[in-house]
């Protein structure tokens, strides 16, 4: 990201958390070229890949730590940024070109009048982009450094600003799954998280949690956010997203079971 012919550096820096990424932080890496960031901060969890040198090759500045969970591993990360702007990105995450050349030219005039940007999110599944069911997906991901911190529970971590908020035209591309496998695994590992989290605020199981949220779920993205025009893509997205929902419930129900269990003598 650095040359003879690199573009002049913006005043942005792009916080990137880590772990066993190889495979798609160069992708992210290069996309982010054309925008000329001044600063890339890649916070590491101990990656056993190659992840760590494809950074520091790219002139990432990176840290190693351990994992606190989603939230606070974004505000680590958010918090080591030196410039006045911060873009959060994963690093499955890259820049479309349209979104880098509007970026750009949000930083070459004046300084930019919101406190934070949502920038547009779209998922490519099973070979091709996912237009309807997780389409438009805004998410705050640019802040002014100082206004911005990453709240929720985990692992559905939101970055929330203080200021006006604004929007910024183009599209973070995002690879989030490498098949069926993949994304049925980590619904299981996300719906394991979620009731942990819950269960951690004192949250009591409730049975229409378990018998509704997953059918809520399922009518939202088949229905009103139109995932039957994204064919097949569409249902499955839809059915995994009921299935994770039930099972964040599920696994809550286990955890009070098993807190409540009395012990044998």
């Amino acid at each position: 990201m650095s040359g003879a012919n690199a573009p002049t550096p913006i005043p942005l820096s792009v916080a990137i958390i880590t772990k066993d990424e190889a495979d798609n932080l160069p992708r992210l890496l290069e996309s982010l070229t054309p925008l000329a960031p001044a600063e890339v901060v890649v916070v590491d969890s101990g990656s056993s890949d190659e992840t760590v040198t494809i950074a520091r090759s790219a002139g990432a500045r990176v840290i190693e730590t351990d994992w606190p969970g989603h939230v606070a591993q974004k505000n680590r990360a958010l918090d080591a940024c030196q410039q006045p702007w911060v873009l959060s990105l994963d690093a499955d995450e890259p820049i479309s070109p349209e979104l880098a050349d509007h970026l750009q030219q949000l930083f070459s005039d004046d300084e930019p009048d919101k406190d934070g940007y949502e920038l547009n999110r779209l998922t490519w599944y099973l070979g091709d982009w996912l237009r309807h069911v997780w389409y438009p997906e805004w998410r705050l991901r640019l802040v002014r450094q100082g206004s911005g911190r990453w709240v929720g529970n985990n692992p559905h971590d939101r970055l929330e600003v203080t200021g006006a908020i604004g929007r910024v035209a183009g599209d973070i591309h995002h690879y989030s799954y490498t098949g069926i496998e993949d994304h049925f695994r980590r619904s299981i590992d996300y719906a394991r998280i979620g009731a942990e989290a819950l269960a951690a605020k004192g949250t009591p199981f409730r049975w229409h949690k378990l018998v509704l949220a997953p059918l809520v779920r399922f009518f939202r993205l088949l229905i009103v956010r139109q995932g039957w025009r994204d064919g097949w893509r569409g249902w499955i997205v839809a059915w995994s997203s009921m299935f994770s929902g039930f099972l964040k419930y599920a696994f809550l129900y286990e955890m009070e079971r098993n807190r409540n269990r009395v012990p044998n003598d």
